[in-house]
């Protein structure tokens, strides 16, 4: 996707979402984070009211629940379903489902859902249809429309979270579409569900007012570097189901003897992080708070799919990964052995190593 998040040649896969979330917002109407532990904090200013300060997740702060108007105990069947679920999270110190988090960057959106496995025959009776349908649409499908794709591959399986487990979907869809997806938002009324959505990413800001008018949605905002380098280290400490999420190319330069290598994360300090979304940014960074960018480039995702657009005939990112995919670089590139005949090896080139793209 547009953040194939990457520490060197950390795995890249274009709308791989890379968590943009670890230690970060995992709630869509609070300002929730995933503790190292996999437990939940709560914000002194989110869309629950809850603190970490001595009161947290009493229901004297009710009021900030939703709206004014849910917290009215003579309203509607469904208002007073949202209420008790709402209460409930409270108590808990979590909130209330469903959990998503967004990253609308200039080419593609990255949308996490963490869908809970372990719903009890209580909470499944009490669930409002909307939730229902929002959870079955979502896992029962891998495309969304034309452009929309869920990286099945990608899921991880079994997560606890904020004392709950299961299962986190990546969904990615270009950025072009936003307006429609706001509509879809404002169709099926999302906001009888949550009134804020946590999201990262430049279209954060830029769809701000149109969430707002369009879907009744504010949009919690958060910093995409600091999303992330905890979305890096998240990934990497809950790993890929059981197996290492980052990787390295033992020999990288022979292609003979190229081996992929697992590799774990567990003292990366300090580390150059590349992030290859429509730009390039590399930071350097010294600790989980303490980093800068020092370089970057314009080049990045929206260079590839412009140009892939122009010279292949292409309408999407799915259509240029594809024909990327059955396509053989070497017919393009000039290698060493295409200028040397062979390896260089005074200076130790391999013949296969590219001298020009």
């Amino acid at each position: 996707m547009d953040k194939a998040k990457s520490m060197m040649d950390k795995k890249g896969a274009p709308g791989t979402f890379h968590v943009n979330n670890g230690q970060s917002q995992r709630g869509f109407n609070g300002q929730v984070a995933v503790a190292a532990n996999g437990g939940c904090c709560s914000s002194s200013s989110n869309a629950f009211g809850l603190s970490t300060g001595p009161n947290s997740g009493t229901l004297e702060n009710l009021h900030h629940l939703h709206r004014g108007d849910d917290v009215e105990c003579n309203g509607s069947p469904a208002k007073r379903c949202r209420l008790r679920r709402r209460t409930e999270s409270v108590r808990r110190n979590r909130p209330p489902f469903p959990w998503f988090g967004m990253d609308i960057g200039g080419t593609l959106v990255k949308l996490v859902y963490f869908e809970p496995v372990d719903i009890t025959a209580e909470e499944e009776q009490e669930e409002v249809e909307n939730l229902k349908s929002i959870r079955r649409y979502l896992t029962s499908n891998v495309a969304y429309g034309k452009t929309g794709v869920r990286d099945v591959h990608l899921e991880l399986r079994n997560l606890t979270m904020c004392g709950r487990t299961g299962n986190l979907h990546f969904i990615r869809f270009p950025t072009q579409a936003m307006p429609r997806f706001i509509q879809m938002g404002h169709d099926k009324n999302f906001s009888s569900l949550h009134t804020t959505l946590c999201a990262t990413g430049g279209g954060a800001y830029k769809f701000e007012n149109d969430f707002r008018t369009v879907a009744d949605l504010e949009l919690l905002k958060l910093d995409e570097l600091d999303c992330l380098i905890r979305g890096l280290l998240f990934v990497d400490r809950v790993s890929f189901n059981g197996h290492p999420e980052c990787y390295y190319f033992q020999n990288p330069s022979d292609t003979q003897s190229c081996v992929k290598k697992p590799c774990t994360l567990d003292n990366p300090f300090p580390m150059l992080l590349v992030n290859i979304g429509s730009g390039v940014s590399i930071l350097a960074v010294y600790s989980e708070n303490n980093y800068k960018r020092v370089t970057g480039t314009s080049l990045g995702g929206g260079t590839f799919l412009g140009l892939c657009c122009l010279l292949t005939g292409c309408e999407t990112f799915e259509e240029a990964l594809e024909m990327a995919s059955k396509g053989d670089s070497t017919n393009v590139d000039k290698l060493v052995k295409d200028i040397y005949g062979g390896d260089y090896e005074r200076f130790g080139l391999q013949g296969s190593a590219v001298a020009s793209r």
